[in-house]
């Protein structure tokens, strides 16, 4: 599993993962005319103030779907571990790491640059046209998050010396 890779390579990595595609995971095992009522009995889950209060959704969401779909409450229940790191973090850091989608788009941009070029002399020019590509890429990120500065002090504090390369 990659989860445990990355645990050996990097000991002090959090893993989250994303929460919309354990909603999309968990939605293909319900019925249509059930989905929206199952979302939103899920969506307090992971919307919750605290780990706690999320878990005691979840047992909820299992009382009165559990019978129907097992399969899908399970999902959770064999992910929590990695589903409900972000429950450590304030809402504002929560806000950014609960979702893939920022890294799934620029995997796919680079993606779309290495597959033009099929085949690269050595691995200093992929390095380069990655490079190249990523400056590309970040000219168009104009929009900042919100409430940046507050959100990197908050990091900052939850990752106590493991930033001050970047911070100073």
């Amino acid at each position: 599993m990659v989860s445990t890779v990355l645990k050996k390579l990097f000991p002090n990595t959090e893993i989250q993962r994303c929460i919309i595609h354990q909603i999309r995971n968990s939605s293909k095992y319900l019925s249509y005319k059930d989905l929206k009522a199952f979302n939103a009995d899920l969506k307090l889950v992971y919307k919750a103030p605290t780990e706690d209060v999320a878990l005691a959704e979840l047992d909820n969401l299992e009382e009165k779907w559990g019978d129907k779909y097992l399969i899908a409450i399970k999902s959770w229940r064999n992910n929590w571990d990695e589903l409900s790191t972000f429950f450590k973090y304030p809402p504002e850091i929560r806000k950014i790491i609960y979702t893939t989608n920022a890294m799934e788009s620029y995997n796919r941009q680079l993606r779309k640059v290495t597959k033009s070029k099929s085949i690269f002399p050595n691995d200093e020019s992929l390095l380069k046209i990655l490079y190249l590509a990523t400056i590309d890429i970040t000219k168009k990120w104009t929009q900042g998050i919100k409430g940046w500065a507050q959100i990197l002090a908050q990091l900052s504090i939850f990752f106590e010396g493991r930033l001050d390369e970047v911070l100073f």
